[in-house]
């Protein structure tokens, strides 16, 4: 099996490497063959392991892979760790990731016209975006099967990498490389606790590997440090809350959310990618694989659960005033991984990567489909361009709608089952926030409602309102495009109905470690009499009215009234200011982060290069030799009557000071 393991991430590099080497002698068909084989041969050896391990109940294999070096008695190792929680992981990531690159043949296929006549950048382009994306999956592969930090650290950082080069994939576009720059840089803030976090966890455990940690956290448990000499620190929180600043970054927490919406200047296909299963999930995985540390520290949970909650709704808030098509689906899945976190703050590690998996299907049918419609719409992007496209791209429109379905928690769809036990879980917690987590998520589906509908209705239903050439062109986009969506729709629908072993049963025995004064699950558990009961207690859960108000509302709003909306934004105009404006985050960046890096920049290049180099050192001892050397150029004058005064004045200084020192 160890070969399995060890193909499961190489096969999608294989295919990078020759795509992205050897694009221009395998041309298109050649590139796009060779990574999709590359990850559909990774996907099948997922299927194959869930088999061996979920199925056959094999045991948990944790084995190196290759010794880097030893360093002090550390071993800096590739490893693998492969449970449930890695065997669901894979899963994931290599299905959505096929349907992505199966995808990517017909969204990139006029990728030409996306580059200048001029630019060279654009040759190839088409080959270099599935070796990237390909290269993407084998990080993201290499993260949740590592079974040490070195590894997690190497995974982590690799998907930030190739983000920032699909990010800013059409390079001559100054947005997509203001935001793939953004992205850089506000993640490299998260890494940078995340790194002090492993740091720590290297210092008193002396040792990266995971096994070795969780089993001496327990003694670690009531350790204190001085990070400040008086104060005092729980190690456990302070490790914990460093490794989560991390997540916060990678998976867009506030504040350091900023980048993920600027981050639709990529290409639809890498949307779907980054903000479905891969890159923003990774930081949601990290810390259900951390459980048994964070169960050591309520103030680290608790500090995880209020984060959660800002995001959930705030993020939610954003997506009612976004006109632009995958902005809104952005805003969206900010808003989701925010419930995620909750569940991770409220010790429900199960019900959040349960979340995750449903998440990462009708989130990436979302985003597809958005990219469908701006196809259709040759390019154009804003709602307000679209309606009724129903008739004219019936696939789309479904699969669209059993999407959004899902994204609203719809009972008896897949998003039901994993936001409702989040919810459910959230009310059950005693830890700290839990109360203010409540609300927020109460309210977000309601939020999460009325913003998805919005988005259906304009794009979907009433009036047409593109020009007469866009609308006389609209057709169904080509079966590559439309095949994903068919495929995604599937589990978008049914993925739920794996509840009971994913949070109830044993699936996870041993994977995640929960304390029992935090187990709102097992409460919940407790009241568990199968799928359909549970779909069915939807009915007298505030929750599903919640989002039943967002649909009509929406329905309403911009299908009975459509003149509402514009009044409301008159009315209120200051909120939909700060909206639009997304709470002047990004304007206070730019002042103050921003900004302020050239301020100082500014002063140390004045002070330092301008007065203090140039001016002191370099034309300052310049000066000096010029002043020097007037000085001396006065007393060379030629005369020997002056030579020889001046010898009698030195010899009368020599005397005088010979019969002084006497």
């Amino acid at each position: 099996m160890e070969l399995v393991y060890l193909a499961i991430p190489l096969a999608p590099l294989i295919g990078a490497i020759l795509a992205g080497l050897f694009g221009g002698r395998l041309g298109r068909a050649g590139a796009h063959s060779v990574t999709i084989a590359g990850v559909g041969i990774a996907f099948l050896l997922s299927l194959f392991v869930f088999k061996h391990h979920v199925i056959d109940g094999a045991a948990v294999f944790n084995g190196s892979v290759y010794t880097w070096m030893v360093s002090d008695g550390i071993r800096f190792e590739i490893g693998f760790l492969v449970d449930n929680l890695t065997v669901l992981m894979i899963n994931v990531v290599t299905f959505v990731s096929l349907m992505v690159h199966i995808y990517t043949i017909g969204y990139m296929a006029d990728d030409a016209h996306n580059w200048p006549q001029e630019s060279l950048a654009g040759r190839n382009s088409y080959q270099r975006f599935f070796s990237y994306i390909a290269l993407f999956t084998f990080a993201m592969l290499m993260l949740v099967m590592s079974n040490n930090f070195l590894q997690l650290f190497f995974g982590w950082e690799a998907v930030g990498l190739v983000s920032y080069l699909l990010i800013g994939f059409w390079s001559t576009r100054p947005t997509a490389i203001f935001a793939n720059l953004k992205a850089f840089l506000v993640n490299r803030v998260g890494d940078f606790g995340f790194l002090l976090g492993i740091a720590a966890v290297l210092m008193y455990f002396n040792s990266l590997d995971y096994w070795d940690v969780f089993a001496a956290a327990p003694a670690m448990a009531d350790v204190s440090i001085e990070i400040f000499d008086g104060h005092a620190w729980s190690l456990m929180s302070v490790i914990c809350i460093l490794l989560f600043i991390g997540a916060m970054g990678k998976s867009a927490q506030v504040p350091l959310h900023v980048w993920l919406p600027d981050s639709m200047e990529g290409p639809t296909p890498i949307s779907a990618l980054i903000h479905a299963a891969t890159m923003v999930t990774a930081g949601i995985f990290m810390v259900a694989r951390m459980s048994p540390l964070f169960e050591l520290s309520e103030t680290a949970l608790s500090f995880v659960l209020v984060i959660g909650a800002i995001t959930a709704f705030f993020m939610g808030l954003l997506g009612l005033v976004q006109n632009d098509i995958k902005r809104v689906v952005a805003y969206s899945t900010l808003s989701q991984l925010g419930y995620m976190t909750v569940a991770l703050g409220a010790s429900a590690y199960a019900a959040s990567i349960f979340h995750l998996m449903t998440h990462a299907f009708f989130k990436a049918l979302l985003f597809l489909a958005a990219g469908s419609v701006i196809i259709a719409m040759h390019h154009d992007q804003d709602m307000r361009n679209m309606g009724g496209l129903r008739k004219y791209m019936p696939i789309t429109w479904i699969t669209s709608l059993i999407g959004s379905l899902a994204l609203i928690g719809t009972p008896f769809f897949s998003g039901y089952f994993s936001k409702d036990s989040i919810i459910e879980a959230v009310h059950l917690s005693q830890i700290p926030g839990s109360g203010f987590a409540y609300a927020a998520v109460l309210a977000g589906v309601f939020i999460t409602a009325l913003y998805s509908f919005r988005m259906y209705f304009l794009v979907f239903h009433g009036k047409p309102r593109m020009d007469e050439h866009t609308r006389e062109h609209l057709h169904e986009t080509p079966w590559v495009v439309t095949l994903p969506l068919v495929l995604l729709a599937i589990p978008s629908i049914f993925a739920g109905y794996w509840m009971e072993p994913i949070l109830f049963g044993e699936y996870f025995d041993g994977v995640i470690q929960v304390a029992p004064a935090h187990d709102g699950l097992a409460q919940l558990g407790g009241h568990f009499h199968g799928t359909v009961a549970f779909a069915l207690h939807a009915f007298v859960n505030p929750a599903f009215y919640l989002a039943v108000a967002g649909v009509l509302t929406a329905w309403y709003i911009y299908m009975v009234n459509p003149g509402l909306a514009d009044r409301a934004q008159r009315s209120f105009s200051g909120v939909h200011r700060l909206l639009v404006n997304k709470y002047y985050a990004d304007d206070f960046n730019q002042a103050v982060f921003a900004g302020g890096a050239r301020g100082i920049g500014y002063a140390l290049w004045n002070l330092g290069d301008r007065v203090i180099i140039d001016g002191l050192i370099v034309n300052g001892s310049a000066r000096v030799v010029s002043w020097v050397a007037a000085f001396t150029r006065h007393v060379q004058t030629g005369y020997l009557y002056h030579y020889a005064f001046a010898m009698i004045l030195g010899l009368l200084a020599l005397i005088s000071w010979t019969v002084f020192m006497r």
